[in-house]
């Protein structure tokens, strides 16, 4: 009867060095089932397409429109089903070709608030003002001067007094009520209405998914803004806006440039009413 090693003594150990890691999508997927949240939960709480969420699941990238977008979806979605997104983040990072720049950590989300802002005069909009008064006076003239030369001439040697002996002339023009535009263009932000909230949202830094809605909750825009774009909503009370990438956008509100410091890859939900940004 010999001594040696029985067969299970030799059999080799298991290498957890070798062992397939999970997969950043398979991570997420089987948190989600484990916190008993289905795609359209997890697409509701965080406004990431369903779609979008169903190929991350499948760690298919491509659909997040470049790294910046698929890190900060995968933070968001990390949140949503309750994991850390750090190591997700960093296990994307060494499979896709290591990570960029650090940037500062701020919340992905943050809850509807107003950022009200205090400002000094905005000299733009006081002379944007000034020069409609004076094109509103010229084009007042200039109707006023239209019917004959020898009207035009008594009209400048008469100064003031006949100017005013005039005045009750452009009482027709009242009559024709200016047609509303359906949407303001983006020449009409420095002059927005004061009895309407107008935000215009571009993207002259690179291009971002966004997403507004009106104060009713109908969806105004969904979509992507490319590089150079840009995109004016208008609404009586209140506008909701969701940037995919806020560092890539700039926001004009009631006319007024909002100067919020926002980093590349970064979500941000934001609301803006017609008293918005209230001046210091």
């Amino acid at each position: 009867m010999s001594i040696g090693n029985s067969p299970e003594d030799e059999r080799p150990f298991p290498d957890e060095s070798q062992e397939a890691r999970v997969s950043v999508g398979r991570a997420l997927q089987q948190a989600r089932i484990a916190a008993g949240l289905t795609v359209d939960d997890v697409s509701s709480a965080t406004r990431v397409r369903i779609a979008v969420i169903h190929a991350i699941e499948a760690d298919d990238f491509a659909p997040c429109g470049g790294d910046v977008y698929a890190r900060g979806h995968i933070r968001t979605l990390a949140k949503a089903v309750h994991l850390d997104p750090a190591p997700l983040i960093a296990q994307y990072d060494a499979e896709h070709g290591g990570r960029p720049a650090p940037t500062p950590a701020a919340p992905l989300f943050e809850a509807e608030r107003i950022r009200p802002e205090r400002r000094g005069p905005n000299w733009t909009a006081a002379m944007v003002a000034a020069i409609v008064v004076v094109i509103g006076f010229v084009g007042f003239t200039a109707v006023k001067g239209g019917g004959s030369g020898s009207d035009a001439k008594s009209q400048v040697a008469q100064g003031g007094t006949s100017a005013a002996s005039k005045s009750p002339s452009p009482r027709p023009r009242k009559s024709k009520p200016a047609t509303p535009s359906p949407a303001p263009s983006d020449s009409a932000i420095a002059a927005a209405p004061q009895d309407k909230v107008t935000v215009q949202v571009s993207a002259p830094n690179g291009r971002s998914w966004i997403s507004a809605k009106d104060h009713n909750g109908r969806m105004l825009f969904d979509g992507l803004l490319n590089k150079g774009d840009s995109k004016t909503f208008q609404d009586s009370s209140k506008i909701n806006l969701i940037l995919g990438d806020a560092g890539a956008i700039e926001l004009y509100v009631n006319g007024k440039k909002i100067d919020d410091k926002f980093q590349p890859g970064q979500v941000e939900r934001l609301t803006y009413t017609k008293g918005d940004p209230v001046a210091g």
